[in-house]
């Protein structure tokens, strides 16, 4: 089977090597799609990605996002009636507004280098026009991060970046919990053989 692996805000399709070569020994052929917050405006990286999707349908595919990858491919997948998922991965992907995200969009460094991704995972009104997937997923969170009287996460179970009550998209959903950290999760041993597993 495709699968379209599609990194974190920060980050390139090298972070997500060693998850595609997991993949790939299932017998799976892995494709990466990569963008810059910093040199291109979120309509324009969604409209890519959609390109790349339309490229991909008629034939079953698989979706992996880290974080913001995750939002990015509910965003384009809307956009294309015809694509077969077998299967949408959310690595530590925030479907509700992160707070991190938005301390961090209070720093200019942090908005200058993310613009409007950046501005995205900062307003939680711009969650709404984020389609919901019609699609199966599986969403996965990490549990490794600081909790505690000096955590900017309180006693929430958290990644270190991302919350685990910032994962679900809806009341029911339940992800899948492993001790890893957001920027590192996709390399965990434990989380490639889980991603594996939901695409079998």
């Amino acid at each position: 089977m495709d699968i379209l692996l599609v990194h974190g805000l920060g980050r390139t399709p090298v972070s997500l090597f060693m998850m595609a070569a997991a993949l790939r020994r299932e017998g799976h052929r892995t494709q990466f799609f990569g963008y810059s917050p910093t040199v291109e405006s979120l309509p324009r990286i969604v409209r890519r990605l959609t390109a790349r999707l339309e490229t991909l349908a008629g034939e079953p595919v698989g979706l992996i996002g880290h974080s913001l990858g995750g939002l990015l491919l509910r965003m384009a997948i809307s956009e294309v009636p015809t694509l077969r998922v077998r299967r949408l991965v959310m690595l530590g992907t925030p479907n509700r507004s992160p707070r991190l995200g938005r301390r961090a969009w209070t720093f200019f460094a942090f908005r200058w280098l993310t613009r409007d991704c950046g501005s995205l995972l900062a307003h939680p009104d711009q969650y709404a026009a984020i389609p919901i997937p019609r699609v199966p997923y599986t969403l996965i969170a990490g549990t490794a991060g600081p909790c505690g009287r000096w955590s900017p996460f309180g006693d929430d179970r958290n990644d270190g970046v991302v919350a685990v009550d910032e994962v679900p998209l809806g009341d029911g959903d339940e992800p899948l919990l492993f001790p890893v950290w957001h920027t590192l999760m996709m390399n965990d041993r434990r989380v490639q053989e889980a991603v594996v597993a939901t695409l079998r």
